[in-house]
């Protein structure tokens, strides 16, 4: 997960966006009040969707919402349902 800026958008939402890149010629989306899944093949869709829904009962189980949770404490809810940083390599990487 990269680190950006943290900005507040006009409404005060904040959205998580995930996209499947892989394909098997079908396009899929799903959506929730506050997720916009795309593409991906059936299994990656599946997945994607099932974190997204682990993400969001575990942020409620802390009675907060996505708006109102840390980055810290967000890292820490996407590591549990199995989302890991990727490995950076090349001149960019950290030392």
């Amino acid at each position: 997960m990269a680190r950006l800026p943290h900005k507040k958008n006009k409404n005060g939402r904040s959205v998580l966006l995930g996209l499947g890149l892989d394909s098997d010629g079908h396009k899929r989306i799903t959506t929730g009040p506050n997720f916009f899944l795309a593409g991906g093949t059936q299994e990656t869709h599946e997945v994607m969707t099932e974190k997204v829904i682990k993400i969001n009962e575990k942020i409620a189980a802390r009675g907060k919402t996505l708006e109102t949770v840390s980055h810290t404490e967000f890292e820490d809810i996407a590591h549990d349902v199995g989302l890991r940083r990727p490995e950076v390599t090349g001149p960019d990487a950290q030392r």
